[in-house]
């Protein structure tokens, strides 16, 4: 028996009439349940759920308007003033100006010896009353590059043995140097700052030293759950590596970074903070802490000081900059204006816009919209 129905029914799975239904079963030497591609009968599925459609009327937008710039410009001030609160101050010792005590530095290179050393005397103008936290700064620095993002060994980091002697691939070609496996591999640890900072008071022509904190720089997850020194019979930082050689610019080796054992090798702080890169090619990085002894006196007093920089980092072959910042911190972290600005600006704009739109409602809502048809 011939069985005949269109395409589209034969696509739908609905073929039209009993007997074309049963003839094609036959044909097909059996009978298979029909294939049907119509969403179930649900809420969900026939878009019948309740929903909610705003009605925006003058009534409900003007106060959001209002509300929401009432709200958004008193925040934005008190973070603008907090963040002008913060004492910070900036010091570029590149020394690319001739008359920069560091101008003598300027082309040195990773492996100068002996290093290169320069003083800067500046001036206090106001006291740092908080605890003190001191940045080196770089511009025109990419960390944020692809490549060098990727060129690191995470496994290695960890402590895994079998990562140390064997680096990832994605180290290349910071991987091994003279048939020998780097640790740490890539090129973020082998461009790792190794500028030397001390601060000093001056008080009566005699240099006070500053004490500068080097532990606690470093994020706690970073120091004790992302980095580990390898694991062995001994706690022989020198032992563990054996086998691998230095990153090509390091001086030293990763084992030689630090002479106290928890902050050395792979949980060296100065290292972690390196090690997380930055997302803009200026960016500052956390070097030491300086901590305020008693409530009585100010951190730093304000008065003359002088920084001593040993020079081992190059900069000037890519136009880079170098400086170092000392700041206090707020409620709401380091000095940074922008989101005190934004809210601000968000607020006067909603403000703006509601008194806008407040005359504009009371000056053509009224008006009667029917059209009057003479007789």
């Amino acid at each position: 028996m011939a069985v005949n129905y269109s395409a589209k029914e034969e696509a739908d799975g609905h073929p039209s009439g009993g007997v074309g239904l049963a003839g094609g079963g036959a044909a097909g030497g059996g009978g298979g349940a029909v294939k049907t591609r119509k969403p179930d009968n649900t809420a969900f599925k026939q878009q019948r759920l309740p929903a909610w459609q705003p009605i925006l009327t003058a009534g409900t937008v003007l106060p959001a308007f209002f509300i929401i710039g009432l709200i958004f410009i008193p925040i934005g001030i008190g973070i603008f003033v907090t963040s002008n609160n913060i004492r910070e101050y900036e010091i570029d010792y590149t020394g690319t100006e001739p008359s920069s005590p560091c101008n003598k530095c300027l082309n040195v290179s990773w492996d100068s010896t002996p290093p290169c050393t320069c003083t800067i005397d500046f001036t206090l103008e106001h006291s740092f009353e908080s605890n003190v936290f001191m940045y080196y700064g770089l511009s025109n620095f990419y960390q944020n590059h692809r490549r060098y993002v990727k060129s690191r060994d995470d496994s290695q980091l960890n402590g895994d043995n079998s990562s140390l002697l064997n680096p990832s691939k994605e180290c290349e070609p910071y991987r091994t140097n003279e048939d020998k496996p780097i640790a740490p591999c890539g090129a973020i640890a082998n461009s790792m700052f190794n500028d030397t900072l001390e601060l000093y008071r001056i008080d009566n022509d005699t240099r006070i030293p500053i004490p500068l904190i080097k532990k606690g720089i470093a994020w706690w997850t970073d120091k004790n759950v992302k980095f580990r020194n390898p694991s062995g019979e001994t706690n022989n930082l020198t032992a563990l590596f054996q086998g691998t050689t230095k990153p090509v610019n390091w001086p030293k080796p990763v084992y030689m970074l630090d002479s106290e054992p928890d902050n050395n090798g792979f949980i060296n702080e100065d290292f972690i903070v390196w090690m997380r890169t930055a997302a803009l090619p200026t960016f500052r990085k956390l070097y030491r802490l300086i901590e305020r002894k008693n409530n009585f006196q100010p951190t730093l007093q304000a008065g003359k000081y002088s920084l001593d920089i040993t020079y081992n980092y190059p900069v000037h072959s890519f136009d880079g900059r170098k400086r170092m910042i000392l700041s206090t911190i707020s409620w709401m972290g380091g000095k940074n204006p922008f989101l005190g600005i934004a809210y601000i600006t968000v607020g006067s704009i909603c403000f703006f816009l509601g008194v806008v739109l407040l005359i504009i409602h009371h000056k053509y809502g009224n008006r009667n919209t029917s059209a009057d048809i003479p007789n």
